[in-house]
């Protein structure tokens, strides 16, 4: 079983800007997020929509967030 569960965007985003993230730019869902010494990553979800736990180990490996962040 994953680690991972079904999460808002809305909650991931936050617990991204939690961790250090911050939004760089945005143009409707698509928001570009930056942070010192990673490279940008693009967030395109809206916020009500549901990320699933295949989706979510995705954005960890390009973001570092960790299940305990959420």
């Amino acid at each position: 079983m994953s680690r991972w569960g079904a999460r808002k965007a809305r909650v991931v985003l936050r617990a991204l800007e939690k961790i250090g993230w911050q939004v760089k730019r945005q143009s409707g869902s698509h928001k570009v997020l930056s942070r010192e010494g990673w490279q940008d990553f693009v967030f395109a979800f809206h916020d009500g929509e549901e990320i699933g736990p295949k989706m979510l180990p995705r954005i960890a490996r390009h973001t570092g967030l960790e299940p305990e962040d959420l």
